[in-house]
């Protein structure tokens, strides 16, 4: 069931926009495009873990939300919609990739260069920290991610994930509980 004109989550400003973008405004698309691709790519890019990868995702997810403009119902404000389409996309790729064998090598394993030893420890708690999001349930990283990396309020996290906002707000605590536990000093 679609909410009323009156109850849209759908801003009177985006309001505006998806006119421009339904009667195909090029310009009104690219400033979209402007305005979220950085934070859409590195929400992708946690999840394929690839630059190119992440690219290619983020540009089929403007693809997918350009040729689904006819379809909006507006149940979701543009940005959700777009970060729903993007993390369905991403997810997507991880599951096609891993049916696929991976010879690639990371881009800093070329680095002949040793971190600094000043942010050598810096650097070993990122990436525990990183491998503790990583062991989370997929709906509370995907929850975490969109909170604390994206700034999204937890009724936009809600609307990504596509569930309540009370459910949001749960799986974010109980993720940072799990973090907590994970991070604890062996």
């Amino acid at each position: 069931m679609s909410p009323s004109q009156g109850d849209s989550p759908v801003m009177p400003s985006e309001q505006a926009l998806l006119v421009r973008l339904r009667a195909g405004d090029r310009a009104a698309f690219a400033g979209f495009v402007a305005q979220h691709q950085r934070p859409l790519f590195a929400v992708v890019w946690r999840y394929v873990r690839n630059d190119q990868d992440a690219q290619d995702v983020v540009q089929a997810a403007f693809l997918r939300a350009w040729q689904g403009l006819p379809t909006f119902r507006g149940d979701a404000s543009l940005r959700t919609w777009l970060y729903r389409i993007a993390v369905n996309l991403a997810l997507n790729h991880k599951r096609d990739a891993a049916a696929r064998p991976n010879g690639e090598i990371p881009e800093h394993a070329a680095s002949a260069e040793p971190p600094v030893p000043a942010r050598l420890a810096e650097a070993e708690l990122h990436d525990r920290l990183l491998a503790a999001v990583e062991e989370l349930p997929k709906k509370q990283r995907l929850v975490v991610e969109l909170r604390v990396q994206q700034e999204l309020s937890f009724r936009e996290v809600a609307d990504v994930v596509a569930s309540t906002e009370d459910s949001a707000k749960a799986n974010f605590h109980h993720a940072i509980k799990r973090l907590r536990e994970l991070l604890r000093e062996p």
